[in-house]
C-alpha cells in the first residue's frame, strides 16, 4: 500500500485522515524536514499559497517530491473555482495526478472511495 503525508491547519484533513483508520505522516510546522522514503500521496487543505510553506518545505526535502505519486485535496465547494486549488496547483507543480478530492473532512462515501484509490495506487 502506498504511504500517505498529510498536512492540516483547521483540524479538517486530520479528521478525514482519522475517518479512514489509515497511517500517515502529519506534516510538522516546527520541522517539515521528514524523508518519506518511499512512494506517498500528498493530503493538503486548500489554502492561500504562503500558507503551505511547511509543505513546499516537505516536498524540497530529499527525494520526497520525486516520491509523491498522486495529490488528494480537502476544501470547501463554497469557493468554486478555488475549491482544492492547492492540491491542483501542487500536482501541477509535481506533474503527479490529483487523485481525490473530498469536501471538508469527508464524508463516509468519500472514505471509502479514498481507501480504494489508495489501494490502487499501491498496486502500480
Amino acid at each position: 500500500m502506498t504511504d500517505i503525508a498529510f498536512y492540516s491547519i483547521t483540524g479538517q484533513t486530520i479528521r478525514f485522515m482519522n475517518k479512514t483508520g489509515l497511517e500517515g505522516y502529519q506534516i510538522n510546522d516546527a520541522d517539515p524536514f521528514h524523508k518519506m522514503g518511499r512512494s506517498f500521496i500528498l493530503i493538503v487543505p486548500s489554502y492561500d499559497d504562503d500558507m503551505m510553506d511547511s509543505v513546499i518545505d516537505f516536498l524540497q526535502y530529499e527525494d520526497n517530491a520525486k516520491n509523491c505519486v498522486g495529490v488528494a485535496g480537502g476544501g470547501n465547494r463554497n469557493f468554486n473555482t478555488l475549491y482544492n486549488h492547492t492540491a491542483r496547483d501542487i500536482a501541477k507543480g509535481l506533474n503527479v495526478p490529483v487523485v481525490f478530492e473530498f469536501e471538508f473532512n469527508g464524508t463516509d462515501k468519500d472514505v471509502k472511495n479514498f481507501k480504494k484509490v489508495v489501494s490502487e495506487v499501491g498496486a502500480k
